[in-house]
């Protein structure tokens, strides 16, 4: 896995972002056993604290699961994993229409743009 992490939000938030991003991709698969949290850390270059941090965060989100003495795993919840990528995909959207807004178009002008661009690249 390659991490960026950026100055201008918390890493912890970042590393939920990530793997939110690589579960709702398939990267990580439901049922996944989860590295461990130094494992993790060390992987990302970040303190097992804000990796800890993060991890438990994804916990009270319902994505990861603990078994007491097997370690963290992806959930194997479908529905879950669904609401995870419409969750992601309307952020992903509303941050485009908010761009998109900021140079002057509507969100009718955007839809067409997509549209236009969808088609061109089919031809």
């Amino acid at each position: 896995m390659h991490w960026v992490f950026t100055p201008d939000t918390p890493i912890y938030l970042q590393v939920v972002k990530q793997l939110e991003q690589m579960i709702a991709s398939g990267m990580l698969t439901p049922g996944d056993r989860l590295l461990s949290v130094r494992e993790f850390a060390s992987q990302a270059n970040v303190n097992p604290n804000t990796m800890q941090k993060a991890l438990t965060e994804l916990e009270n989100r319902g994505i990861v699961y603990s078994k007491r003495t097997s370690g963290r795993f992806i959930t194997d919840d479908p529905q879950r994993i669904s609401q995870l990528r419409e969750e992601l995909a309307e952020k992903e959207i509303t941050a485009f229409l908010g761009a998109m807004k900021r140079l002057g178009y509507s969100e009718s002008d955007a839809a067409r743009l997509i549209s236009e661009r969808k088609h061109s690249e089919h031809t």
